[in-house]
C-alpha cells in the first residue's frame, strides 16, 4: 500500500500539532508555580528593580531602597507597614539631570523609578504619610 507523501497532505497531518502546542504551552504556563506567585511568602520577597541593592535608608514610617545596575539606579519607598492608603513619594535625580518623581496616596510602596546614570552621581528622597528621608550625592 503506498502512502501519501505529497507537501498538502503533511500539512494537513501538521494542522493539529500547531493548535494544540500552543494551547499546552500556555495551559503548563498558568499551572506551573512561579516565583512571586500566590502562597510564595512575603511581597518583600521579590525586589521590582533590576539590580543589586545598593542602599536601604530606614525612617520612622518606612525605608527608601536604592537599587543599581551599571547603567541605572532605581529607587521606590517602602512603607513599614500596610494599610490604609496615605501620602507617599519618592524621587531621584542623576548629577546633571531632572529628578523623576513619583508621588500620590499608596497603601504598601511607590516606584519603582529608574534614571540613567551611569558615571554620575544620584541623589534620592522618599516618604511615607509626612515624614521621610532623603540623600545627599551619592553612589559615585
Amino acid at each position: 500500500m503506498a502512502t501519501d507523501d505529497t507537501p498538502a497532505a503533511r500539512r494537513g497531518r501538521r494542522a493539529p500539532a500547531r493548535v494544540l502546542v500552543p494551547l499546552l504551552t500556555a495551559l503548563a504556563l498558568l499551572l506551573l508555580p512561579f516565583p512571586g506567585g500566590p502562597g510564595s511568602g512575603t511581597a518583600d520577597a521579590v525586589s521590582v528593580c533590576q539590580g543589586r541593592p545598593t542602599r536601604t535608608i530606614a525612617f520612622p514610617t518606612g525605608e527608601l531602597r536604592l537599587y543599581r545596575t551599571r547603567q541605572y539606579v532605581c529607587a521606590l519607598t517602602v512603607a513599614r507597614t500596610s494599610g490604609p492608603r496615605r501620602p507617599m513619594s519618592v524621587s531621584i535625580q542623576p548629577r546633571g539631570g531632572r529628578p523623576a518623581v513619583r508621588s500620590g496616596r499608596f497603601d504598601r510602596q511607590t516606584g519603582p523609578l529608574t534614571v540613567h546614570a551611569l558615571n554620575r552621581c544620584v541623589r534620592a528622597s522618599g516618604s511615607v504619610a509626612g515624614r521621610g528621608t532623603s540623600t545627599g550625592w551619592i553612589l559615585c
